[in-house]
C-alpha cells in the first residue's frame, strides 16, 4: 500500500488507463487494431511501473540508521542492473512527504548518490524528523542496500503562503510538442539494448526539440537540451505523487547538455556517467498530465564532472520547478 501521511486520505488514482484500442471493419483495420492495443497495454504497463515505484510500503520496524520512519521501496528494473537514480529521488519524495501534512508540500530537496545502487537488492527508506515549524518542516531521509545508504538527502516543506512573485519567462523560441516527433520516433531504426530496454519503456512521451544524441550526435554543438514532456497514458496524481513524477523525469538528461556541447553520443564506447547530486524546488503544483517544458543547460564543465542546470514550464508558461545536477563525466579520448 502507499506510505501514508498524517491527517491525510491518499486521493491517487490507481485505476488504469482506459482501453482506447480502436476496432475496424476490414484486415487492414484490424490489424492497425491490433497494433493499437498492444500499444495501449505497454503504455499502460509503463505507467503503471511509475506507480509502482512511487507506492512505498510503510514497515513498523526503524530504519536501517535508526530512524523514526522506514519505508520499503520497490525497484524498477533497468539494463545493466543498476538502479536509475530518478527512481530513488522519487521514492525519497514521497517518504518525507508521507511524514508531514498534507496542506504542507515540498518545496525542496537536496540529495547525494553515495553508492550504485543495484535493481536486485532490497531498498529501503529511512526518514528522521529534523524539525516542525510554524511554516517549515525538514526531513533527512536516507536510501538503503545492503545496510549501506546509497543516497542521502533532505527535504524542505512550508504551508502555502502569499508573498513577492516573479519568474523567468518561457522562451519563446520553443516549438509546440504537435510540431515535434517525439524520441522513440526520432530514434527509429537505431538498435541498442539500452533503447529496447529502458528508454522505449519510459512511462512519458518526450519530444525533444533539439535532435536525439542517443545513437549518433546530431545538430549544433550547444550548451542545450529542452523536450516536452507528458505521460504515455494518463497518470492523475495527486500534489505529491506529480511532484516525485517530475522530479523521477529531472533524472533523464540534465547531463546531456554537456554531451551536446562536446559532440558526444550518450551511447559512445568507453563514456563513463554518473549523477553525484541532485537539487529540485518546486514552486507550485504540476499538472503532469498536461505537457511540460524541460529546459535544461550545462553553464560548466571540467575536471571529470559537468553542472546541468533546469527550469520547468508549464504549458501556459508557469515556472513550476528547477533543477540542477552536478555528474561525473569522462569522455574516452
Amino acid at each position: 500500500m502507499r506510505a501514508q501521511r498524517p491527517d491525510r486520505t491518499s486521493s491517487a488514482d490507481r485505476d488504469g488507463a482506459r482501453d482506447r484500442v480502436k476496432t475496424g471493419e476490414n484486415a487492414h483495420r484490424a490489424h492497425g487494431a491490433a497494433d493499437d492495443a498492444d500499444a495501449t497495454a505497454e503504455s499502460t504497463e509503463n505507467i503503471a511501473a511509475l506507480r509502482r515505484v512511487l507506492d512505498l510500503e510503510p514497515l513498523s520496524a526503524p530504519g536501517v540508521g535508526g530512524e523514526e520512519h522506514s519505508f520499503l521501496g520497490w525497484n524498477q528494473p533497468k539494463p545493466g542492473g543498476r538502479l536509475f537514480g530518478g527512481q530513488v529521488l522519487a521514492q525519497c519524495v514521497m517518504a518525507t512527504s508521507a511524514t508531514v501534512a498534507e496542506d504542507r508540500p515540498i518545496h525542496s530537496f537536496h540529495g547525494y548518490f553515495l553508492r550504485a545502487g543495484a535493481v536486485d537488492k532490497e531498498l529501503t527508506f529511512g526518514v528522521d524528523v529534523l524539525r516542525d515549524g510554524r511554516s517549515f518542516s525538514a526531513r533527512r531521509v536516507q536510501a538503503y542496500q545492503d545496510g549501506q545508504p546509497i543516497f542521502t538527502g533532505m527535504a524542505s516543506f512550508q504551508d502555502s503562503q502569499e508573498g513577492a512573485s516573479h519568474q523567468d519567462a518561457m522562451p519563446e523560441d520553443i516549438p509546440g510538442p504537435e510540431e515535434l516527433a517525439n524520441l522513440a520516433q526520432q530514434l527509429s531504426g537505431h538498435q541498442h539494448p539500452h533503447l529496447e530496454g529502458w528508454v522505449f519503456k519510459r512511462p512519458f512521451e518526450i519530444r525533444p526539440v533539439e535532435p536525439a544524441i542517443q545513437a549518433e550526435f546530431r545538430g549544433e554543438q550547444v550548451a542545450l537540451s529542452r523536450f516536452w514532456v507528458r505521460p504515455i497514458s494518463p497518470f492523475r496524481g495527486d500534489r505529491v505523487s506529480s511532484a516525485a513524477a517530475v522530479a523521477y523525469a529531472s533524472d533523464y538528461s540534465l547531463l546531456e547538455p554537456t554531451l551536446r556541447r562536446h559532440g558526444v553520443p550518450w551511447y559512445t564506447p568507453g563514456l563513463r556517467m554518473a549523477s553525484l547530486d541532485h537539487a529540485m524546488w518546486w514552486h507550485a503544483p504540476i499538472d503532469v498530465d498536461d505537457w511540460l517544458l524541460f529546459d535544461f543547460s550545462a553553464p560548466r564543465s571540467g575536471g571529470g564532472r559537468a553542472l546541468g542546470a533546469g527550469r520547468v514550464f508549464s504549458r501556459d508558461g508557469v515556472l513550476v520547478a528547477n533543477v540542477a545536477q552536478q555528474g561525473m563525466v569522462r569522455i574516452p579520448g
